[in-house]
């Protein structure tokens, strides 16, 4: 990488597909002001190379290999909270916008987005602003605006996701058709899986399906459960 020019925005880029981080990196580091600092695979390779390189913006996808990007999010900003997360993903549900906003993203754009659109959303992370995408912020405002009508919210701890893939875990669902369903990977689902366990305190699968269950999730599958799941994975 070649020398940047003073108070150059340092951009550090996370995503496990080599051929899109490094076009990403190529487009940003053509831009003036712009100096990316590092690229990186999986979770702790993201919290490591941010502690490392002090990047001024986190370029996070969120279905990484090893790991998950919401996870990395929030172990970043909580050991460096001076550092803007702006999540670049294929993934355009609500769970994962309010999962990763959560997680203390300052930004959420899709990988689709138009290269400008991607250099404004790391001038305004960089800035301190928050920035989502049109269609993303839109559905936002929606479901804030009915938020208050809503009832009271089972396992508050665990964020939208992890209640998505607990219910359907408590459905019946084994890891692969959790993954199919979710269009996430295996491995993510078992991060999600142990993460889940950590928070609630429960020892095992068999345990959480029943703590599940009795508070009322996995009860209304209209959708059936798919032959060949199982309940354990």
């Amino acid at each position: 990488m070649t020398d940047a020019e003073p108070g150059a925005i340092r951009v550090l880029i996370v995503d496990d597909h080599p051929v899109f981080a490094f076009g990403l990196a190529s487009y940003l580091a053509s831009i003036d002001g712009f100096d990316v600092v590092g690229r990186a695979g999986s979770e702790d390779d993201a919290v490591e190379a941010t502690a490392s390189l002090r990047p001024d913006v986190v370029l996070m996808d969120l279905d990484l290999g090893t790991g998950s990007g919401i996870e990395a999010t929030r172990r970043i900003v909580r050991a460096n909270p001076e550092v803007g997360v702006l999540i670049v993903t294929m993934l355009g549900d609500d769970d994962s916008v309010f999962a990763s906003l959560r997680a203390g993203a300052r930004g959420y754009i899709l990988k689709g987005a138009a290269p400008t659109e991607v250099e404004r959303a790391v001038r305004a992370v960089a800035d301190g602003d928050v920035l989502l995408a049109a269609d993303v912020a839109r559905r936002a405002v929606a479901l804030l605006s009915g938020a208050r009508t809503a009832g009271p919210v089972v396992f508050p701890e665990l964020t939208d996701r992890e209640r998505e893939v607990l219910d359907l875990v408590a459905r019946g669902y084994d890891n692969s058709a959790i993954a199919r369903r979710l269009v996430l990977s295996s491995k993510t689902i078992r991060n999600y899986l142990s993460g889940i366990l950590s928070k609630l305190g429960v020892a095992d699968r068999s345990a959480l399906i029943v703590r599940a269950r009795e508070s009322g999730l996995g009860q209304d599958d209209t959708d059936g459960i798919p032959s060949g799941t199982a309940a354990a994975g």
